[in-house]
């Protein structure tokens, strides 16, 4: 079981489904927080748009296999901790999967006592949320949820301002699209229009700067002055 504090989500991606029930079953029994996919391009859609601790990641998959799939991840920015689960299992394949961005590397058939191990070592890995996320010279302050900008001046936010401005700062290095922000910012009904209203009620309070637009692809957070 998990220690006390806050549960660590994972996303377990594997296309065996009699696997991938037990293990779902297994990690929510010790306390994960699990969504699952059956298959590579369902589990991208889910690392880009929500956030995880750990992926465990089958290596061959359909749609996208789990090398792709991590690669992809980790050049968005995702900081999610990933353990590779797979058989192939030779020096040159584990190395692959390092490289392309996995943590560990898992070969099938497995213990399930050393995968819950190496989970459980990933997540001590994982940092504990900061109450704070630098913009710049300011801070998103995490408990206020507002912004404190480098003269101490505090600047408050509406609800969907502050989260807009969390999902940015906490990868500050990705490029989200538009409807990835529209889904985890706002909802699945709302135009993509309101995004791009709430970029600018944002650079209207802290500063054009604040949110960067790349131009074909969507926003990235920006700084301060």
């Amino acid at each position: 079981m998990l220690g006390a504090g806050r549960s660590h989500r994972l996303l377990l991606v594997e296309d065996d489904a009699e696997l991938r029930e037990m293990l779902t079953e297994t990690f929510a029994d010790e306390g994960y927080e699990v969504d699952d996919a059956a298959d590579g391009q369902r589990g991208l859609h889910l690392g880009l748009t929500r956030d995880y601790d750990v992926l465990v990641v089958d290596r061959i998959l359909p749609a996208l296999d789990g090398l792709a799939l991590v690669t992809k991840l980790r050049a968005r920015a995702c900081p999610a901790r990933a353990l590779m689960l797979t058989a192939l299992g030779t020096v040159g394949d584990r190395i692959a999967g390092l490289d392309g961005g996995a943590d560990d590397y898992l070969v099938k058939p497995f213990d399930l006592d050393e995968l819950s191990a190496r989970v459980r070592a990933l997540c001590r890995r994982v940092p504990e949320p900061a109450d704070a996320l630098r913009i710049g010279s300011g801070l998103l302050d995490l408990s206020l949820r507002d912004v404190q900008l480098a003269d101490g001046t505090r600047v408050g936010l509406s609800a969907r301002e502050f989260e807009l401005l969390r999902v940015l700062a906490a990868r500050p290095g990705a490029v989200h699209s538009r409807n990835e922000l529209r889904r985890r910012v706002f909802d699945e009904a709302a135009a993509a229009s309101i995004v791009d209203t709430y970029v600018y009620y944002l650079r209207r309070k802290l500063g054009r700067g604040v949110v960067k637009t790349v131009h074909g692809l969507g926003y990235r957070l920006g700084v301060l002055a």
